[in-house]
């Protein structure tokens, strides 16, 4: 009886052995050496990185940026909501601290190594990557308006707008109305002249910030702000500063924004000027569908069209190639929800492969240089190309001027800084202005992208980086140039194509009735009569539920959809080469 004990008590342990080796071996390859490091000095903040990812190919398909965002939100919360069920549950049993996201699916915990071993041994977890601390991008030069010379130009039209000839579109009557522009910095005075008029939250008489304002700092000092403020505040000035030159103006002549009449959402991402990836997903999350100040009722509809982020992360801050995927993930993820994601360069420069960090190289990040009053590049720009994650991509995507920038800061005052900083919410402004004057843009990231660069001013360089000519564009030192918006403008206003695919998408000529609907709806066609169209009914996830060609009676059609659950759907009617897209419910 106890040799039969012995041997049952020895395999029990053999396989206990087995467990932790196997254990200790997924750990090892799933885990960054950085975080492997770090956990040898204790209990560690660490991302759990799900293999799987929300598929948001169907986006693509979507004319409107209300449409687009809905999807990719629906389709995000299902998968993060399926995947990561189990987890939760087992964090919530182990009573560790955690958080979760779904505009990446992961979830980040504060933990053990024991810990960590445990969870990578699941097949749904890809990676574990370590959550270190970031910067925003620091101007490098920082002069108060008491310090600098009083002249008229204090009370002027700023040079960056006359530059970029902002002002001429203003004149045609595009000053951003109707344009919605994010901010996640150090924060924001809501209350300074130049920016309370622009913000949201504010109606002219009292603030509502819901929806309006997120704050991401929950632990450390908190700097002035503290921490959750409930009002947008700035600890540091930076944020105040971009904003201002986003849509800045205090109607009594300081005309620091691109397009003041835009109005603004922002998000702390920064604890008096440091950030982690926490901090910054969780802003880029609420950006994707903005929360009340309790962090309930996401609404993407509530979305900004355009973000600005002047900050960054290098490989001395422990941000390198092992680390960057779920950052990365989100912007791509923000771009299919049809929200343009400008990204400062950094102050590396002059040499190149400067553009060394996250967010500024990633592919769909636009990346946006700085250029002098003179038209020159600022001489700490950021050039590229991208070496840090073998790439070779060239960067900056698009120069703006950033050299010299007066806008305003905390305590009702204003300052002139020099940054990449500075230069990133010019291009955000511009692109406000750009879907002002064309609205049927919003949503269309590619284009408004694409329009910018085509009609960039080719600024000339004597440098070379990396085998991109200072005569061909784009290049690693200027991107395609520097903007210019009254030849944008004219250009989209010119050639008004939005096409979200090789097909021409338009909702015009097709409308749905009734929706919500119970057990039927109808398509109504302009000038499609007794022709043959394919019809498509997508759910939220992206699912395909109904598919068929028909041939339409007097410009109309009928559809069953009593099998169908209460819901949010997507439908796609395609005749003649032409698709048809837009939404309804099923009630």
């Amino acid at each position: 009886m106890k040799k039969i004990l012995s041997s049952a008590l020895l395999l029990f342990w053999a396989v206990q052995f087995s467990f932790a080796q196997g254990n200790e071996k997924t750990f090892l390859e799933k885990a960054t050496p950085d975080l492997v490091k770090a956990f040898q000095k204790g209990e560690n903040e660490f991302w759990i990185m799900f293999t799987e990812q929300a598929d948001l190919s169907f986006a693509k398909t979507l004319r409107l940026k209300e449409d687009k965002g809905q999807f990719v939100f629906d389709k995000l919360t299902e998968t993060a909501s399926r995947v990561q069920a189990p987890f939760i549950s087992l964090l919530n049993k182990k009573m560790v601290s955690y958080q979760s996201f779904w505009a990446v699916n992961a979830i980040c915990v504060k933990g053990d190594m024991a810990l960590a071993k445990e969870i990578a041994a699941y097949d749904e977890v890809k990676e574990l990557l370590p959550n270190p601390k970031m910067r925003m991008i620091e101007p490098v030069e920082m002069i108060p308006d008491a310090l600098a010379k009083k002249d008229a130009t204090m009370v002027a039209i700023e040079w960056g707008i006359t530059k970029t000839k902002a002002d001429q579109i203003w004149a045609m009557g595009f000053k951003g109305q109707g344009v919605v522009v994010g901010g996640q910095d150090t924060g924001y005075e809501w209350f300074h002249l130049a920016l309370q008029e622009q913000y949201r939250g504010w109606n002219g008489i009292v603030a509502d910030h819901n929806f309006n304002w997120h704050d991401a700092i929950h632990s450390g000092s908190g700097g002035s702000c503290g921490k959750d403020s409930k009002i947008p505040c700035d600890d540091h000035n930076h944020g105040t500063h971009t904003m201002g030159t986003i849509c800045g103006d205090d109607l009594i002549g300081n005309q620091v924004g691109m397009a003041p009449k835009a109005k603004w959402i922002g998000a702390r991402n920064m604890n008096v000027g440091a950030g982690t990836p926490t901090t910054y997903i969780e802003c880029f999350q609420w950006f994707l569908a903005p929360t009340d100040l309790n962090n309930q009722n996401p609404t993407p509809s509530k979305a900004p069209h355009v973000i600005n982020n002047s900050w960054g992360c290098d490989n001395a801050e422990g941000c390198n190639s092992s680390n960057w995927s779920n950052m990365e993930t989100v912007v791509n993820n923000l771009k299919a929800a049809g929200i343009v994601v400008v990204v400062s360069a950094g102050n590396d420069g002059s040499g190149c492969n400067t553009v060394n960090g996250p967010p500024a190289h990633f592919k769909n990040s636009f990346t946006v240089g700085s250029t002098t009053s003179s038209d020159a590049m600022s001489s700490f720009s950021s050039r590229g190309n991208v070496n840090i994650d073998g790439s070779g991509r060239i960067k900056p995507d698009i120069s703006a001027p950033g050299s010299s920038i007066r806008s305003c800061i905390r305590q009702g005052a204003f300052a002139t800084y020099s940054g990449t900083s500075m230069a990133g919410p010019q291009v955000a402004g511009a692109v406000a202005l750009l879907i002002s004057a064309v609205p049927s843009l919003a949503g269309q990231v590619d284009t408004i992208e694409s329009i910018l660069e085509k009609t960039a001013v080719k600024i000339t360089s004597s440098q070379t980086c990396n085998g991109t000519s200072p005569s061909t564009y784009p290049n690693n030192t200027v991107g395609h140039g520097r903007i210019d918006l009254l030849a944008a403008i004219n250009y989209a206003l010119n050639n008004n194509t939005t096409s979200a695919s090789s097909n021409a998408i338009y909702n015009k000529g097709v409308s749905v009735f009734p929706t919500p609907a119970n057990d039927k709806f109808f398509f109504r066609f302009e000038n499609f009569r007794d022709v043959d169209v394919v019809v498509s009914l997508m759910n939220t996830t992206g699912q395909e539920v109904f598919n068929e060609k028909r041939t339409t009676q007097n410009n109309a059609l009928e559809i069953s959809v009593e099998e169908l659950p209460k819901g949010f759907y997507f439908y796609s009617v395609k005749t003649n080469g032409i698709i048809y897209n837009g939404k309804f419910i099923k009630g």
